[in-house]
């Protein structure tokens, strides 16, 4: 096999997931550049990159400046925010508009091969249409495309995810197909085998205090993935519902008493919200706000607790020596937006043999 780097543009990079999947693939793969609006994210990328370089702030203002060099393979996922299920899906919410500086950036880097991700909701999306036309009839005609929708868990990552996953290429060259399945149902990664090792009873709070400077700020940072082991305190009526919950069980095991009155209201709905994940399954798709167990099935298995920072990001597939910039909060938004890092490898692995 061929040496040579392949260079790689990442584009709304974050904290790097897409990056790191690739490097997992293959040793190859070389981010040139990376751009992230997000400066917590944009420090988290750079500290895990650091031969990268990293545009902080607007993608437009990249493009602009002339700075988008040739590279092989355009990766990145544009914010979803606008057309996500769990959003408003306000057609005019600007965010919608950034694939359009994605489709500069084919222009200008000439890739080989390129990779969008989004939510599955994207595929229906009119900016989707928008795209595939441009790609079938107009300035994009010089690749081709194929969509589908990926689930992480087929590929041996801990959680259900599933991903819209665009893949160009120049007519040129062939589709380089999908990734292969490497776990089907009856062979996931369960929860218990991300989080082995990991202590189950957390009673540490806070962060190490830190800072690092970046791009002329001050931030919290740097922390390794396994020093995000955190809790927080819950109010004493949180820890009532918790006891009630089994592994696996949701609010609907909550008795009556302990309900809040929207959820008195509300009998149907969501089994998932106040769950509880079980330990032999993969977990839901982890999401930004995690640490709230109201937001989803985010609670331990066994612990009155939901789970840390540091076990969704091993849920992510993040090891443990990986470098994060930011607070509690914002380091939760870079773990929940990441790309699981085995669904990456899949698609990483498929454009390499295809180099």
């Amino acid at each position: 096999m061929s040496t040579a780097a392949i260079t790689v543009l990442d584009l709304f990079s974050g904290a790097g997931g897409l990056t790191a999947g690739f490097r997992d693939a293959d040793s190859r793969f070389q981010t040139l550049a990376a751009v992230e609006h997000d400066v917590a994210a944009a420090a988290t990328f750079h500290f895990n990159n650091p031969e990268a370089s990293v545009h902080c702030g607007d993608i437009t203002d990249w493009v602009d400046a002339g700075e988008v060099p040739t590279a092989d393979v355009v990766v990145g996922g544009p914010p979803c925010q606008g057309f996500s299920a769990l959003g408003k899906q306000d057609v005019n919410d600007e965010r919608n508009q950034l694939w359009e500086q994605y489709a500069r950036v084919l222009l200008l880097a000439r890739p080989k091969y390129f990779v969008v991700e989004n939510v599955a909701t994207f595929l229906r999306s009119p900016q989707f249409g928008k795209f595939r036309e441009r790609i079938e009839h107009g300035d994009l005609a010089d690749w081709g495309v194929r969509f589908d929708v990926l689930n992480s868990a087929d590929y041996g990552a801990g959680q259900e995810r599933k991903r819209a996953v665009m893949i160009g290429y120049h007519r040129d060259l062939s589709f380089p197909g999908w990734p292969d399945i490497t776990h089907d149902k009856e062979h996931r990664v369960d929860v218990k085998a991300r989080l082995l090792g990991l202590p189950e009873v957390v009673r540490r709070q806070l962060l190490p205090n830190r800072s690092i400077e970046f791009d002329g700020r001050e931030l919290p940072g740097i922390f390794r993935t396994d020093e995000l082991h955190l809790t927080r305190t819950y109010e004493l009526i949180s820890l009532k519902r918790f006891a009630y919950i089994p592994e696996g069980g949701s609010r609907k095991n909550i008795p009556y008493e302990l309900l809040t009155p929207c959820w008195r209201k509300h009998q149907t709905g969501a089994s998932d919200v106040m769950g509880r994940m079980s330990w032999n399954k993969p977990s839901v798709t982890i999401r930004t706000e995690f640490f709230k167990p109201e937001k989803g099935r985010y609670l331990h298995p066994t612990e009155p607790r939901a789970i840390t920072h540091h076990e969704a990001a091993r849920l992510q597939g993040f090891p443990d020596d990986y470098k994060w910039v930011g607070n509690k909060t914002s380091i939760a938004r870079q773990i929940g937006n990441a790309v699981p890092i085995k669904l990456g490898a899949a698609i990483g692995g498929v454009i390499a043999r295809a180099m």
